[in-house]
């Protein structure tokens, strides 16, 4: 993808792919080389890799979904190169290729120029740096109470009910 097209976006809710188990829909905060930053509301911040990337979808008539306020102090780790991005988060609890079979977590061990290890109880997995398609570490922006509490009773019906005697 164009890098000064992806720059065009950052700010604006957006769909990475068209579907399958790593699209996700957030808000761009970031593009640098040969990754993206999106802020999704189940994922939290989640890192893309731009190469496995095979289109994005901009919310032009705000069709998608997004319903986070975004603090104006809100900090994500930030590196130049997706492999800058993998070492920042060594010794973190990370999730790779957060949708589909290949999809792993753990603790990020170690990141060389080709793989990276992830120590998950008692396996170290060795994965090929080119297949990493994206990678999260768990950072999110909570919801307020009442509108958590709104989503709940919504989900529920008409919120609580009252019983007659």
């Amino acid at each position: 993808m164009n890098r000064d097209m992806m720059k065009s976006l950052v700010g604006k809710i957006v769909k990475i792919d068209r579907g399958g188990p790593d699209s996700r829909i957030g808000k761009l905060m970031d593009v640098y080389d040969d990754h993206l930053v999106l802020l999704t509301e189940d994922d939290g911040v989640v890192y893309y890799c731009t190469h496995h990337i095979k289109s994005v979808t901009e919310n032009a008539k705000d069709q998608l979904e997004f319903d986070i306020e975004v603090p104006e102090e809100f900090e994500f780790k930030k590196a130049d190169s997706f492999q800058g991005m993998l070492s920042s988060l060594m010794y973190q609890w990370v999730k790779i290729n957060r949708g589909g079979p290949e999809k792993l977590e753990g603790v990020l061990g170690e990141v060389a120029n080709d793989y990276v290890s992830l120590i998950n109880k008692e396996e170290i997995v060795r994965l090929s740096m080119f297949h990493i398609r994206n990678i999260s570490y768990g950072l999110k922006v909570e919801k307020p109470e009442e509108d958590v509490e709104g989503q709940q009773e919504h989900r529920n019906g008409s919120g609580k009910q009252k019983k007659d005697k």
